[in-house]
């Protein structure tokens, strides 16, 4: 007898084999590091941007998890430049050192290195090892709440309905099904019902967007600080920074007091909880110790973030502008 949930997972293989992003090269690869490298740069950023831009540069400078530990973290949150949320390469590195270079093999043991949470120590366990766990993405986590008409994201209620729902002999194709679900047909806004294999076993159908009921987001805060270009004998002098957003990374001086000096120009950025707002000025001198003075070619060779660069980039753009006031 064909049970309810065989006939739930084989619609669902069914529109992956049709429709699935099997050419990612993370579903192509049973290498944990590789696997485990795509989780995390896949956590803060979409995965047009981690193709096209820094999965395969990452993985031609770090071939091997080993080639991380080996490496000093300088090199690392290089490597990393541009893709933002650095603790992720910090926590990377860290694993790479804690586990000397391999992955451990259990969802237990992953769990507890740093940066790895439950559903990424499954997503590894699953798609390296193919061992039957569910993961909990954003996408799988929407999925599960129409599926199953949940108004909210509770986290122990979703793990208790991924078990439910899991496919235990192809945990690889499920789990990978899901996300594409979750992505392409059961998207937050506007889903596509009509066209999902699943349509005639979900509880949430009539209503998709209801479930689950959106949150109200707190209205983001703006920080106004104050950046400082300090130039000694043709060099600029950097601080690497000790807080934890971004730690590691070398930039200019930021203070909440204003500066005395030449104002170049505003710099604005936006975090995830927060944006900043950042007067520009090349001060007459720095309050401040500095931890490096670099030209520019050293800088180039520097891990540093998207807001030291738009500061970089202010400060050459009013260098270039005195050339040309000059030559008039």
């Amino acid at each position: 007898m064909v049970s309810f949930l065989s006939v739930v997972h084989d619609r669902l293989y069914a529109w992956y084999q049709a429709n699935g992003r099997h050419d990612l090269p993370w579903r192509q690869t049973d290498d944990a590091y590789r696997i485990y490298l795509s989780e995390i740069m896949l956590q803060q950023t979409q995965v047009k941007t981690v193709l096209e831009r820094f999965y395969f540069p990452f993985l031609k400078r770090f071939e091997t998890l080993q080639s991380v530990a080996e490496a000093p973290l300088d090199d690392v949150l290089k490597a990393w430049e541009g893709l933002g949320y650095y603790t992720r390469a910090k926590n990377l590195h860290h694993t790479a050192l804690t586990c000397q270079g391999v992955l451990p093999k259990t969802p237990e043991e992953l769990g507890g290195l740093k940066g790895i949470g439950k559903s990424t120590a499954h997503a590894i366990c699953a798609f390296a090892y193919r061992q039957a766990l569910p993961i909990l993405d954003a996408n799988v986590k929407r999925v599960l709440c129409r599926y199953f008409a949940l108004h909210v994201k509770n986290e122990n209620v979703l793990w208790q309905k991924a078990w439910e729902l899991l496919d235990t002999k192809r945990p690889f194709e499920y789990n990978q099904a899901m996300m594409d679900l979750g992505s392409m047909v059961c998207t937050s806004k506007n889903p596509t019902c009509n066209a999902c294999p699943m349509k005639l076993t979900c509880q949430g159908k009539t209503n998709p967007e209801s479930y689950p009921q959106s949150v109200k987001k707190p209205k983001i805060p703006i920080k106004k600080r104050f950046a400082s270009v300090v130039i000694q004998e043709g060099k600029l002098g950097l601080i690497q920074r000790k807080e934890r957003l971004l730690h590691g990374l070398w930039g200019f001086v930021q203070t909440d007091k204003k500066p005395e000096g030449r104002f170049l120009g505003i710099v604005r950025h936006t975090y995830s909880h927060f944006k900043l707002e950042l007067e520009v000025f090349q001060p007459r001198y720095c309050g401040k110790a500095l931890d490096g003075w670099f030209d520019e070619e050293a800088i180039a060779s520097l891990a540093l973030s998207t807001v030291d660069k738009k500061i970089l980039r202010c400060w050459r753009s009013m260098m270039m502008k005195s050339i040309i006031s000059n030559t008039d």
